[in-house]
């Protein structure tokens, strides 16, 4: 699949849990922007006490913890970009363009 055919599916996936849910009232962008700092709180609580040599190394129960906690930060981050019809790998894509502008190699 390419990027822009797993968007759509992943997009049309979230759209369809939260319709089953009937959620769509609590879903407004600042609510979205809310919950995904929330999410990424919970992501960076998993390596709060850790060293940086520990962060590089974890179990495998860590890693699980982590890949959910990627999980729903990218479910927040997919429908607040869909509120605004935003791809985000498109976004990510046009900000390393920027970046590269900015911050040149030397």
């Amino acid at each position: 699949m390419t990027n822009t055919v797993e968007w759509k599916k992943l997009q049309e996936d979230i759209g369809c849990f939260i319709n089953a849910r009937n959620w769509s009232g609590y879903h407004s962008p600042k609510n979205l922007a809310m919950a995904l700092a929330v999410e990424a709180s919970e992501l960076l609580e998993i390596f709060q006490w850790m060293t940086q040599e520990e962060s590089l190394t974890v179990s495998q129960e860590t890693k699980q913890h982590i890949e959910e906690e990627i999980g729903d930060i990218m479910i927040y981050l997919s429908t607040i970009s869909s509120k605004f019809s935003i791809n985000p790998i498109e976004a990510a894509q046009l900000k390393l363009v920027k970046n590269e502008a900015k911050y040149p190699v030397l």
